[in-house]
């Protein structure tokens, strides 16, 4: 089912005195139930589309619509409270916060939906555990956020993100800071919770290897184009060897892995 719904979107920078196009004509739909990962090079624009999908800065041009019910609802139309209720983010950055328990970390997703002394009701805190359970970190519970490794950091943060129940989550290089075991169990994580939990999870990354093997939809975004579809879908129409392959580096579009000449 659509969830977000790109029309003739134009994204970039407005400045007092000039207007910086990054990408335009973007055109594509994010489905509730898939893990969808934004590929492409740097400064080609990723971070900037994520911002605008996130309402982090205007679109110069075209529309984003959310659709909350049976009808698409557009994003400039909603408040932030609502936006809040919609949208759950998930940034690289490290959280800087000491003297904290993840308990009290996840809570904090709850704040749309609290009063403003932000004080956790039984139901917010059945919300938070249930969060917690769903990543996986019941183990932690107790232990303070600054304790914690960069791979148990980010499940904290997607937990968060998760207690604040919203249908749509995106997230920015959420395995940036990862080894190689945690970067998989983090993508597996998002894949089932996009599937188990039916939540619109849109990223992105620049671990390709692990998008093409993990990622129901691909979004790759080139100079003057944006290219959608599985995995396999981009690799037949040749889209994903563009992309990749360069001196010494070989894409195998039938089995979609990426091989180094020695």
């Amino acid at each position: 089912m659509e969830s977000v719904v790109l029309q003739n979107l134009s994204i970039g920078y407005l400045t007092k005195d000039s207007r910086k196009v990054v990408a335009t004509g973007l055109n594509a739909t994010i489905n509730s139930g898939e893990l969808t990962c934004l590929l492409g090079r740097n400064g080609i624009g990723k971070s900037t589309l994520l911002r605008t999908l996130s309402a982090f800065q205007p679109a110069l041009d075209g529309d984003i619509s959310v659709v909350l019910t049976s009808h698409p609802s557009p994003l400039t139309s909603l408040s932030d409270k609502e936006r809040s209720r919609v949208i759950g983010i998930v940034l690289t950055e490290k959280p800087d916060v000491q003297n904290m328990t993840i308990e009290e970390l996840v809570g904090m997703g709850r704040s749309p939906y609290t009063g403003f002394w932000g004080t956790l009701d039984a139901e917010d805190e059945e919300i938070v555990c249930e969060a917690i359970r769903l990543v996986g970190i019941e183990n932690l519970q107790g232990r303070m956020v600054h304790t914690l490794s960069d791979g148990e950091r980010q499940k904290v943060m997607i937990a968060k993100a998760l207690a604040q129940q919203t249908p749509i989550i995106y997230l920015d290089e959420p395995t940036a800071f990862l080894d190689f075991p945690s970067k998989v169990e983090t993508m597996q994580l998002l894949r089932k919770l996009a599937a188990e939990e039916q939540k619109t999870i849109f990223l992105s990354t620049h671990d390709v290897e692990l998008s093409l093997q993990l990622a129901d939809k691909i979004w790759l975004m080139e100079p003057e184009q944006l290219s959608v579809g599985t995995p396999a879908e981009l690799a037949a129409e040749g889209v994903l060897s563009r992309f990749i392959e360069h001196d010494g580096i070989v894409f195998d579009k039938d089995s979609l892995t990426i091989h180094i000449r020695k």
